[in-house]
């Protein structure tokens, strides 16, 4: 099914967080929090101003983000969780490659 959200809304994909502590120490469902980063899956069009034209809005498909912990509404779509939230919701923009293990020289 494909979809848009409408004016300053966007649609996030919540980023899966490891279910084990740095310990090893196994983190059962009931316990962990819902993650507060996401994946930006779709955004509006934008929001019409005082002058009339349309804004567009700053985040983009693609974009990792953080958001709120009770920000936006969960809906599911295609069997998909996703959250729909306004631009406002968003608190930051992650920008640049996400940080990895490095790799050990032999």
């Amino acid at each position: 099914m494909k979809f848009r959200p409408l004016h300053d809304r966007v649609v996030v994909r919540r980023v899966t967080e490891s279910e084990k502590t740095a310990g090893g120490i196994i983190i059962p469902d009931s316990a962990q929090e819902k993650p507060q980063e996401g994946e930006i899956v779709s955004v509006g069009a934008g929001t019409r101003g005082a002058d009339g034209k349309v804004h567009a809005l700053d985040v983009k498909a693609g974009d990792r983000i953080l958001f709120g912990k009770w920000s936006g509404n969960e809906v599911s779509i295609d069997g998909e969780e996703l959250l729909i939230m306004k631009e406002s919701d968003v608190m930051a923009v992650l920008e640049g490659k996400a940080k990895g293990k490095k790799k050990k020289a032999a």
